[in-house]
């Protein structure tokens, strides 16, 4: 990853939307009508950027690659499961870009000083402990999409159809907070709130149920931990990459 600091940055660019997304709910709240100020959504935005950088996850076509072109064969013969060379590559890319994270949330707490807050350490610690699940979270869902590579050679496909409800119900287009109460009440029985929306919360100080939080955080892992490991020993049984 050391190698390739300059590719890096662009993928750090590239998850600039919430960026943009700011500006425009920035603008949007100058009349007051969505409960939030404008240094609410700066705060809200620039923070969904950072939880965003941190939870990227790419796994699904990594390991697609692998079942296609019979590499996963290699893998196999290891005395460990093939998920944790993906899981050392997620860390250690991430290591090598969080430099360039901090240096464009300094660069735009400069240009806009408003936004500057001080969480407290209960804060912090909430934060970096739901950051950390939705990680998982979102690693486990995307590499159990993955699995069905075992059936279908674009399981990407199904990562594609999944991030149309990711953007919009996860709190990266808008904070939950100004959505329709209905709309909201059903999302927060979907994984989806808890990516992005949850953690952001946590540190930008928006009204949020912790223990529910870190309890359906939990439980959607393990539920999908369950699946993933089920397809995994079904779809061993369809492999047949060189080698297998």
């Amino acid at each position: 990853m050391l190698e390739y600091r300059a590719e890096l940055i662009l993928w750090v660019l590239a998850g600039a939307l919430p960026i943009i997304l700011m500006g425009v709910w920035i603008e949007a709240a100058q009349g007051g009508q969505f409960g939030l100020t404008p240094v609410d959504f700066a705060r809200y935005f620039i923070t969904v950027f950072f939880v965003r950088q941190l939870t990227v996850v790419w796994v699904i076509w990594d390991f697609e690659k692998e079942v296609i072109e019979g590499k996963l064969s290699f893998r196999l013969l290891q005395p460990i499961d093939p998920v944790w060379h993906h899981v050392a590559g997620h860390l250690s890319e991430r290591v090598a870009r969080i430099p360039f994270i901090l240096l464009l949330i300094f660069l735009f707490f400069i240009l806009y000083p408003q936004a500057i807050w001080l969480p407290n350490l209960g804060q912090f610690l909430l934060f970096g402990l739901a950051v950390i699940l939705a990680f998982v979270l979102r690693f486990i869902i995307q590499y159990t999409f993955g699995l069905f590579a075992f059936w279908t050679e674009r399981a990407s496909a199904l990562e594609t159809f999944w991030l149309l409800f990711y953007l919009f119900l996860s709190g990266l287009i808008a904070p939950l907070d100004v959505f329709p109460e209905p709309v909201r009440t059903i999302v927060m029985f979907t994984p989806f709130p808890y990516l992005i929306n949850f953690p952001v919360s946590l540190l930008v100080g928006l009204p949020v149920d912790v223990v529910r939080g870190f309890l359906s955080l939990v439980g959607w892992i393990l539920l999908f931990l369950g699946a993933n490991r089920l397809l995994w020993r079904a779809g061993l049984k369809r492999y047949s990459g060189m080698g297998a």
